[in-house]
């Protein structure tokens, strides 16, 4: 069992087209109308892979090809006293577009100079800009 105050187990993807990243439109909140890799919580029983993959499907009804971890950040709310250990997976587009889904209130494919003229998460700019740089 998990005691209250240990951080949860959370999954994003940045999911790469060439030159470019998929994001997400946050639409509830705390990270509404910010932009982020598709992801959420692992629920129960669920491995991580399972979880990014489920995610993903559910915020923009794609799926990813060569699916690996590439980071995992402490990610802390302040003043709600939660945290979660966000496992940061990398995929690779296999087709489609993307369809917003479940909390995205868009989703969209986004080059690094698309990202700096929109509201995005910090670290999902860094970690698109360390897999997205040559």
């Amino acid at each position: 069992m998990i005691a209250p105050h240990a951080p949860l187990p959370a999954v994003s993807i940045a999911l790469v087209d060439r030159d470019r990243v998929l994001l997400v439109r946050r639409g509830r909140a705390p990270a509404k109308g910010l932009y982020a890799f598709p992801g959420g919580r692992v629920e129960d029983g669920e491995s991580l892979e399972t979880a990014v993959r489920r995610e993903l499907f559910e915020e923009t009804g794609l799926s990813a090809d060569a699916v690996e971890p590439v980071e995992t950040l402490l990610i802390e709310r302040e003043g709600e006293g939660s945290a979660f250990v966000l496992n940061v997976f990398r995929g690779v587009h296999v087709g489609g577009e993307p369809v917003a889904g479940d909390d995205a209130e868009t989703a969209g494919w986004f080059t690094l100079a698309d990202m700096a003229g929109l509201p995005v998460i910090p670290s999902v700019l860094a970690v698109a800009r360390r897999l997205l740089s040559p």
